[in-house]
Parts: C-alpha cells; structure tokens; sequence
C-alpha cells in the first residue's frame, strides 16, 4: 500500500479554511483530515457537519472525518450527509460498538476505528472484519501540536501484524506529533496514512513543501 498524507484542517487558517484545503489539495495531500471535538469526551470544541459541507463543496478529495464526541451514533448519518467519506469513531465511547460500526457501514462511508494512546488493542481482533480504517492516536485526543507519545510505534507494529492476519485491505492511520521526525519511523513500523496539522499548515514552508517533506521522511 502507498503511504498517504492527511493535512488535519484542526491547525489550518479558519479564517481562510477553503483557501487551506485548496492548498493542501494543489500540495499533493490524499486525504483531508476532519477533527470533530464535542467538549466532553475531548477537551475542545471543534467542527460539525456544516463544516464538513463546506469541505466538500471545495475540494474533490475524501474527507475522513474523525469523531472524537461521546455520542457519535446521534451524528453519524449527518457528516455522512455532509459529504464525508470516511467516518470514525471511538473504541472508548461505545458499549454497543458493533451496533455502531454497522451504522456507519449502512451510510455507505469507510468505517474506521480509533483508539486513544493507552486503549488496549485487544478490540482489534474481534473489531476488525467490521472495518476499513484503524485509527492509533499517538497523542491524546483534543489538541494539536502535542509531542508523539513514546511506545507509539510499538503499538503501531502489533496492529499491523494483526491487520496482515485478520484484514489486510484494512488500512492502519496514525494521528499525533507527526512531522518529519517521526514519519518515517511510523511508516516503518506500519502505518499506512499519516495525519499531520502543525506540521502541514505551521511549518516553515508553504503547504506543498512540507507536504512534500513529509513523503520524503516516510520514504526515507
């Protein structure tokens, strides 16, 4: 599988959101990443479906949409609504999680799951038939900027290994501290997409630089 980039439009302009995305669509960027915050099971408050619309009238990349709120399954038909391509949601916030991984599917979206830096990865082995994406965050959930959390990449090889046994379509994507440090050792360890806000729109180039940059460590 190639390894693909996801600008997180969390650390983009607001001011000029349309103009962000364009840029990160006209830099080589696969995917645009979609931070959703509710306040509760984050502490941040961040997009909603709205925004997502407006995402999708701009660009004709897929949006994978990240939902990090409590009650996703109250949402779920909304963003897929709004044009998102991918939806996913919380290992931790769903005692019914097959119920709400089906509907997702129903949407007709890639389902995708996500699992917070210390969740035990034992969900995986029953979870991942269901699923077109696993999300590791490799730093708690609700900030941008944060450092990558050390033993990330351990966490990252065990999943890959499993997703090699169990469904190997299934693609793994790391969100947290990505840049061109810590590109490289991910993809090496398994990853298959990488989210990256600060280091895309807070670099020191422009957008396709350091989209750029980022390929470069991944290959290298």
């Amino acid at each position: 599988m190639n390894v693909q980039v996801a600008p997180s439009i969390l650390a983009a302009d607001f001011a000029d959101l349309g103009g962000a995305i364009r840029a990160a669509e006209a830099g080589g960027a696969d995917l645009i990443h979609i931070d959703v915050m509710d306040g509760h099971f984050v502490p941040n408050l961040t997009m909603g479906p709205v925004v997502v619309a407006a995402a999708r009238r701009v660009t004709t990349l897929p949006l994978d949409v990240h939902l990090m709120i409590e009650r996703p399954e109250a949402f779920v038909d909304a963003f897929a609504e709004a044009g998102a391509d991918g939806i996913t949601v919380h290992a931790e916030v769903a005692p019914h999680l097959h119920r709400l991984l089906q509907q997702v599917r129903e949407t007709g979206v890639r389902v995708g799951l996500a699992l917070n830096p210390l969740t035990p990865l034992d969900v995986l082995q029953d979870a991942l038939p269901y699923l077109d994406l696993v999300l590791l965050m490799t730093v708690n959930p609700g900030f941008g900027g944060q450092t990558f959390i050390e033993g990330s990449l351990e966490r990252i090889a065990r999943v890959r290994r499993l997703r090699d046994e169990l469904r190997p379509d299934c693609r793994i994507e790391v969100d947290g501290g990505i840049g061109r440090a810590t590109a490289g050792p991910a993809v090496a360890a398994g990853a298959d997409i990488l989210v990256a806000g600060s280091a895309v729109f807070g670099g020191h180039g422009s957008v396709a630089e350091t989209i750029a940059e980022l390929r470069a460590a991944a290959a290298g």
